[in-house]
């Protein structure tokens, strides 16, 4: 056989690299550095991680440009950052137009409200100086097991409704301010086999001269047929 006719072997650059997912290119803003950053010195705190490892892990997480640079530097730790390719995988009923990060709320000396049926990102935060902010999921199609809301409000109102049967993570640091949680009524425990599950809303809370409530349920209008 001549040597221009024999089988040539699979070599790994003629192999075609698999498509990555939209979400992962997407680039990161400085917040969202913080917000890992934040989870990295939490976890350093805990001893979760060595200083070494913080501080290696800090260095790339400055280097970063895409979301997808981030994942793997929390993917070893409660709270850490979702791939967003698995979790569309496993979930097909997930909303298609469904985003990992929502646009930033910024609201001063106004108002904001996301009502009824809305798709809400799984990475919502919310900056409100002198106005007021209802967030209400109770409606709102939630493509994520698990949703995180930073608000920092100043001398604002911030309102969080939630469906009646979720979970709530809540870290608050009110300053001369207040962030409430209405009480969960006694529900009974979910069937892990169940096609609907609690979502669990991780929400951090700043509140300076200012107020976060976070409610559960339908709005009062709502549930009278009234809106």
């Amino acid at each position: 056989m001549a040597q221009d006719e024999a089988p040539q072997q699979d070599r790994p650059q003629d192999a075609v690299p698999a498509p990555v997912d939209p979400a992962l290119r997407r680039r990161v803003s400085d917040a969202e550095r913080e917000h890992v950053a934040d989870l990295l010195r939490d976890a350093a705190g805990e001893g979760r991680l060595s200083y070494t490892e913080l501080e290696e892990r800090l260095e790339t997480l400055y280097a970063s440009k895409t979301y997808g640079e981030l994942v793997p530097l929390t993917a070893d730790l409660p709270n850490g950052l979702h791939q967003p390719a698995a979790a569309v995988a496993e979930s097909p009923q997930y909303t298609p137009g469904a985003v990992v990060q929502g646009p930033v709320i910024n609201v001063f000396l106004s108002d904001s409200k996301r009502l009824g049926n809305w798709v809400a990102p799984q990475r919502q935060e919310v900056h409100a100086v002198l106005g007021d902010v209802t967030l209400d999921y109770t409606e709102a199609q939630i493509p994520y097991d698990e949703v995180y809301v930073d608000v920092k409000c100043i001398l604002a109102d911030v309102k969080i409704r939630i469906p009646a049967d979720a979970v709530v993570v809540l870290e608050s640091n009110p300053i001369l301010g207040s962030v409430s949680e209405q009480s969960a009524t006694l529900l009974p425990a979910p069937d892990p086999h169940a096609p609907h599950r609690p979502k669990t809303f991780h929400i951090r809370g700043t509140a300076i001269l200012g107020e976060i409530k976070i409610k559960r349920g339908p709005r009062l209008t709502k549930r009278l047929g009234l809106a």
